[in-house]
């Protein structure tokens, strides 16, 4: 079985996403919700007439099973400021960063067919679980990258960025998982990562945010999030752009638990 990062295509792989053949592996036990782990595999060829399956052993498409990470909705605990379906919002935050071309969120799609019911379905990352934030943060050469998951972070809301979430994977590459918890209307940032809080946001990440801060939006998200959602998506990065500084804590207590 592979995982790690898209080795082919993008299209290829969320082409696969969107269409293989899921089998549940197993349960990620530390998952809040329910997480589980499958494997895809492209679906079965059709030979002969119409409608005939090919004969077992005769599957061309047949290989080793890409690993993707299946969040269903029936999995999800009720929450009394989120609704149900956040899913989603995982799928939101790929379709967002696509948008962007920042490369955080791993290809993830929905899948209203899964084995437990509709849910989001994103590709596994081959990643070194001795990293995550506290570690990445000791080596300068991955500021850029933490910055760019911090300004994402903004532009999201996200309320829920434990330390745990960010993904080194074998190419040194770092990927941002976990965004269920994000989009909400009223401000809800929290977050592992304060420490560049004050500094400029990068030049070149506030011109990717320009258009996203006057409307214009991905139209995939007009299909997952609500009309309220998508407005003060555009009035948050529009702040950002404004501002250019990292903010400073506003609450109490800003950070996720646990941390990782």
């Amino acid at each position: 079985m592979t995982g790690g990062e898209p080795r082919t295509d993008a299209r290829q792989v969320l082409g696969l996403l969107s269409r293989g053949e899921m089998a549940i592996e197993g349960r990620l036990p530390w998952s809040s919700n329910a997480t589980f782990l499958v494997a895809v595999r492209p679906p079965a060829r059709r030979s002969g007439s119409a409608g005939a399956a090919s004969p077992p052993g005769r599957d061309e498409d047949a290989g080793a099973p890409m690993l993707a990470i299946y969040k269903p909705s029936t999995g999800e605990r009720p929450l009394w400021d989120f609704p149900r379906g956040l899913w989603k919002r995982e799928v939101a935050a790929y379709e967002l960063d696509a948008y962007l071309g920042w490369g955080l969120v791993p290809p993830t799609v929905a899948r209203p067919d899964g084995p437990l019911g509709g849910g989001s379905l994103q590709y596994c990352v081959d990643a070194s679980l001795e990293e995550h934030y506290f570690t990445l943060l000791d080596k300068p050469s991955h500021h850029d990258d933490l910055r760019r998951v911090a300004a994402f972070d903004l532009v999201t809301n996200n309320a829920d960025r434990k330390g745990g979430h960010y993904l080194l994977d074998r190419d040194g590459h770092i990927w941002a998982i976990d965004h269920g918890l994000c989009f909400h209307v009223d401000p809800k940032l929290r977050t592992v990562c304060w420490d560049f809080a004050g500094l400029p946001v990068p030049r070149a990440l506030l011109a990717d945010l320009v258009p996203l801060s006057r409307g214009k939006v991905p139209p995939a998200l007009h299909k997952l999030l609500s009309s309220e959602e998508i407005g003060a998506l555009a009035a948050r990065t529009g702040d950002v752009c404004a501002h250019g500084r990292y903010p400073e804590p506003k609450t109490d207590y800003p950070y996720p638990w646990p941390l990782l």
